[in-house]
């Protein structure tokens, strides 16, 4: 069997309001073959989400000259969990779509870096609890009625669940924390807009896993015309060790990019894209129409 992907393109997303470089903001690994055929890294840290954006492109631009696929990685949620798009009555026959169009209504996202996500935020807990629930996290200047800087209370049966399905299994953050260490709201509220736009600019050559391409093992026939496979990663399931003078955030994305080659070499990777065989079904079925799964977990 051959490898599925030539190139592994790994992003750690940022929720940054100003433009930032180095430690906790956006970073990009992209290891591929150099003209000699062996895996070469290299990284880019643009400051604003914007840049990021355009650098993105301009990768996927030259792989696909050359010819290659690629898998490109996100470290933030590409889904909410059950119920979201239900709880919202948003439109459309697939609950992760009508959340991705949601999101790119109501997000604005500037140049510098300026951006709305804590009134989104707070904008989609009006309307599914009218109070400062579920998602909270916030500096105290943006506190508003209905996002709070603490959590305003447990969830309980009635209320969507705290974590999705794959966030359990990978022992991985809320989506409801926006703020605050480890947090991955913010960068999901703000990153989703941006894989929506990548994936409607290449149209059907970029598939995002598992919605577009099923939650199973992926094959070379699977792939026919597709030149980009986005999917969600969790840089903390790979274990890292530090180098000295990089930042953690470049040793994560190289880290997991360099991961991902490994078991592509050893044609492992196909079947990672499919479900743990104790996985119910219909936890299969609501991580493929909703709520997303992370790669490798």
């Amino acid at each position: 069997m051959a490898r599925l992907f030539n190139a592994y393109v790994i992003v750690d997303w940022s929720a940054a309001s100003k433009p930032n470089t180095g430690a906790d903001s956006v970073w990009i690994g992209v290891l591929k073959r150099d003209v000699r055929f062996r895996l070469a890294f290299e990284s880019f840290n643009p400051a604003t989400r914007g840049e990021a954006e355009k650098k993105l492109a301009a990768v996927l631009d030259d792989l696909k000259k050359r010819g290659e696929r690629a898998l490109l990685g996100f470290d933030f949620p590409l889904g909410f969990p059950r119920g979201f798009a239900a709880a919202l009555k948003l439109p459309g026959e697939a609950p992760w779509r009508a959340a991705w169009d949601q999101l790119d209504k109501m997000v604005k996202d500037k140049a510098d870096n300026t951006n709305n996500r804590f009134g989104v935020a707070s904008e989609i807990n009006r309307r599914l609890t009218g109070g400062p629930f579920p998602f909270w996290g916030c500096p105290p200047k943006d506190t508003l009625t209905t996002l709070q800087p603490k959590r305003a209370r447990e969830h309980g049966p009635d209320d969507l669940p705290e974590l999705r399905y794959a966030d359990a299994a990978a022992k991985a953050a809320s989506i409801w924390k926006l703020y605050y260490n480890g947090s991955v709201g913010g960068q999901a509220i703000l990153g989703i807009p941006a894989v929506r736009r990548i994936k409607l600019a290449r149209c059907e050559a970029v598939r995002v896993w598992p919605f577009e391409t099923g939650f199973q093992a992926l094959s070379e026939a699977d792939l026919a015309g597709v030149e980009v496979v986005v999917a969600e990663v969790y840089p903390s399931l790979i274990k890292a060790p530090p180098v000295a003078g990089e930042v953690k955030d470049l040793t994560q994305v190289r880290a997991t990019a360099e991961h991902f080659a490994r078991l592509d070499e050893a044609n492992k990777l196909g079947a990672a894209f499919a479900p743990a065989k104790t996985l119910p079904p219909e936890t299969v079925e609501i991580a493929q129409r909703e709520e997303g799964w992370i790669l490798g977990a």
